[in-house]
């Protein structure tokens, strides 16, 4: 096995010091216009990222037995050297391209992601909002055990694509150099992931490398600021909804279904998926017609009278 460091361990130090700068510098120079901080989320966020490390050890059980598994049975071998580590990381990042793509596009997949994405904040304890349910990740990384990358290895890039994703999780840094936005995955890019408005849904992908996303058409730039969430917030701080909320609407949903293909496209198809001929509300008539179509109503006295001030609602 070989001996690579424990990357996210380590840098737990760095999470907890730039968490700290980051919440300082929103008391000293605040801006109205960024999310911010709030402590009920915060502390949802941070809760969201320990209970992840728990359920991570049980996930990884039998996923570490398929790796090995495979792994066992190629006959291809790559060794961990310092040339190949770098490539080893560049597959990987690719790969990680796909895994987050399709936990967009897939509905079982993206009650997986959801979680990372149920915040209305963006800060650096966003970054910590993970999944309890990670084992639907496993999968796409196959490819690189069967090419005879060592499982550790393959755990050792992964951990290095979330430890470099933790920093993009702010509003505090704005555009960096072109240079710098054409190639990584910056602080901008992953705002727009993040953010709920439709030119923004299911964009920017990356992990590392932002030049997946130019290369296969996912890619789109920060204009407007955006607006963070989901485009159906969930209004709750309690840990277990937030991990299970849309299994559980996945789920009410199936329940509901009327034929096996509607079941299936529940599950598998997209997150706002709806069976063919499902009803869509009409769109409102314009306010000009419907004045135009409507009898005329008899003119009204007028009354004179002194109008209290309304008190606001509660």
């Amino acid at each position: 096995m070989p001996n690579l460091p424990n990357v996210v361990l380590w840098s737990i130090p760095a999470f907890v010091l730039l968490t700290v700068i980051e919440l300082v510098s929103y008391r000293l120079h605040p801006d109205e216009d960024a999310a911010g901080y709030a402590a009920k989320d915060a502390v949802t966020s941070v809760g969201m990222g320990l209970g992840s490390l728990v359920f991570d050890l049980l996930w990884k059980i039998p996923t570490v037995a398929i790796y090995t598994a495979v792994y066992e049975l190629t006959p291809l071998r790559v060794p961990v050297l310092w040339w190949t580590v770098p490539l080893m990381l560049l597959a990987q990042d690719f790969l990680y391209y796909w895994q987050h793509r399709g936990h967009h596009v897939i509905r079982v997949l993206w009650a997986c992601h959801v979680v990372h994405h149920s915040s209305r904040k963006f800060n650096l304890t966003t970054a910590l909002r993970q999944p309890w349910t990670s084992a639907t990740s496993w999968p796409f990384y196959l490819p690189m055990i069967a090419l005879g990358v060592h499982p550790a290895a393959v755990a050792f890039c992964y951990s290095v694509n979330l430890v470099y994703q933790f920093w993009i999780h702010t509003e505090r840094i704005g555009k960096l150099p072109r240079a710098v936005e054409y190639v990584f995955n910056t602080p901008s890019h992953h705002r727009v992931h993040h953010a709920s408005q439709g030119g923004y849904l299911d964009r920017n992908f990356a992990g590392i490398l932002i030049v997946w996303d130019r290369m296969f058409g996912s890619w789109v730039g920060e204009t407007e600021r955006p607006e963070f969430g989901l485009t159906k917030n969930i209004e709750t701080y309690n840990p277990l909804r937030v991990a299970t909320h849309e299994y559980a609407a996945i789920a009410r949903d199936v329940r509901a279904a009327t034929s096996w293909r509607e079941r299936a496209g529940r599950v598998f198809g997209g997150p706002g998926w709806q069976p063919a001929g499902a009803a869509v509300p009409a769109p409102a008539a314009p306010a000009a017609l419907a004045a135009l179509a409507a009898p005329a109503a008899p003119a009204a006295p007028v009354v004179t009278a002194t109008a209290g001030a309304a008190e606001p609602a509660a």
